[in-house]
């Protein structure tokens, strides 16, 4: 029998902890701009694959892996950060309320491996 938390997701669904990421762009002191990540939080998450396609860019290749990343929902995330899931990022291309209760928050990432 599973449990409903009363809030979310049903108890155990959200198993995986990423880290929450967001960019930081520093002066480089030629007149661009350094972007780093710096830690948001850390975050309890179901990732669901959703599709994979390769593809080139630079003259390399590339795979590239779709997710649906289901947390509790937060205010704080947008599309342009980023999760992590210790050598796997995860860059944020959405972020919605489905149902608009401000249960839970739904991403839709790209993983890119080179």
């Amino acid at each position: 029998m599973m449990r409903e938390t009363g809030k979310s997701q049903p108890v155990g669904a959200l198993r995986r902890r990423l880290v929450l990421e967001a960019p930081v762009e520093t002066p480089d002191g030629a007149g661009g701009q350094l972007t780093s990540f710096e830690t948001v939080a850390a975050v309890w998450a179901q990732v669901e694959w959703l599709s994979g396609n390769e593809r080139w860019r630079a003259e390399r290749p590339e795979q590239a892996a779709s997710h649906r990343i289901t947390l509790r929902w937060r205010a704080d995330v947008d599309a342009g950060q980023r999760l992590r899931d210790g050598d796997k990022v995860f860059d944020i291309k959405a972020a919605g309320d489905p149902d608009g209760a401000r249960r839970r928050l739904i991403c839709l990432v790209e993983e890119v491996s080179r």
